[in-house]
């Protein structure tokens, strides 16, 4: 069986193209790797995994946000969303230490986010939320706390 994988390979059936690569790097053949697809992909999975944490740190912070801003609404529902997206974070920080400058690097910008889909979610005015960030990355992260 020909294990190369091809760009056609890699075209026609993804699954397919990766179950050969994994076997080509088992089998030490580098010559016989697909290099340009297979550096897209590894790039490709650090892209994921820091748009992956963007995504869930947003989240959190848009609930805190609609937690401090409507606690007449308050529901549970917002609590386990602010909880199981906080422990998506740190699982990721855990597999991946390294995304933690990250974190603190995208901390602005998701606050920025967050207000607006807060602001979108809740009918309330945009200016009604802090242009600051009301709480640190470590608060956001924190399991017991809520604004």
């Amino acid at each position: 069986m020909n294990l190369k994988p091809s760009t056609n390979l890699y075209e026609q059936d993804y699954y397919l193209w990766l179950t050969n690569t994994a076997k080509i790097l088992k089998s030490k053949d580098l010559s016989a790797l697909d290099l340009p697809n297979l550096i897209e992909e590894i790039q490709d999975m650090g892209r994921s995994e820091k748009n992956a944490l963007e995504s869930n740190l947003c989240i959190i912070i848009m609930h805190l946000l609609k937690y401090k801003y409507q606690s007449e609404k308050r529901t549970n529902s917002w609590r386990y969303t602010i909880r199981e997206h906080r422990r998506r974070v740190r699982k990721a920080l855990r597999n991946s230490p390294s995304l933690k400058p990250y974190l603190n690097q995208i901390f602005p910008e998701c606050y920025e986010d967050a207000r607006k889909l807060a602001a979108d979610e809740t009918g309330l005015p945009l200016n009604t939320f802090d242009h600051k960030a009301m709480f640190t990355p470590e608060q956001t992260l924190d399991p017991e706390y809520l604004p």
